[in-house]
């Protein structure tokens, strides 16, 4: 019992090192970027249907905090809607566990055309720690159609900007030839 409060003490106040982020820019610089591409193809708002398929609530506490004060995405275009119908893409975290399987491809078949299909952290990309268990389907691209990957367990708030802003970009160039 003594080994515990002797590791909590001993246990430094910032458990993430502030050079880790020195690789990312800003997030606000980033956010701002996100908002050339959106006027640009989506008439200024990117409408983002997130599924939960089975998945530990990392991913999507990273995408939440998208929302919060810090990072407000909403103020440059990104909103994340509750129907597929009202959606330009769909993020999907989790390794779409059986009893999702059908729910998902509800949500990915009441999407407007062209369907988006972004896997959000490594349990969707590829099943992550629950890959080869009886109850999933080891991955999103086992059941639907994935266009664009995000890695990481579970990837950080800049990241994800920075992979959407990656993305949307990527989408431009595609869209112009």
């Amino acid at each position: 019992m003594p080994n515990i409060f002797l590791k909590i003490i001993k246990t430094p106040t910032t458990l993430i090192d502030k050079n880790a982020f020195l690789d990312h820019p800003p997030p606000l610089i980033t956010c701002q970027e996100i908002s050339t591409p959106l006027k640009n193809m989506f008439r200024g708002s990117l409408a983002i249907r997130v599924v939960t398929a089975g998945s530990s609530n990392a991913c999507e506490q990273e995408l939440v905090a998208l929302s919060n004060s810090f990072y407000d995405v909403e103020r440059f275009g990104v909103h994340f809607v509750a129907s597929p119908r009202h959606a330009d893409l769909l993020m999907v975290t989790g390794p779409v566990s059986r009893n999702m399987r059908d729910a998902l491809i509800r949500t990915y078949e009441a999407m407007p055309e062209p369907r988006l299909v972004i896997a959000v952290g490594d349990d969707a990309i590829n099943g992550g720690i629950f890959r080869d268990s009886y109850g999933v389907c080891n991955g999103v691209h086992n059941v639907l159609p994935v266009n664009y990957q995000i890695p990481g367990d579970p990837p950080s708030p800049p990241q994800i900007i920075s992979s959407l802003l990656w993305i949307l970009n990527n989408l431009r160039v595609a869209s112009t030839y």
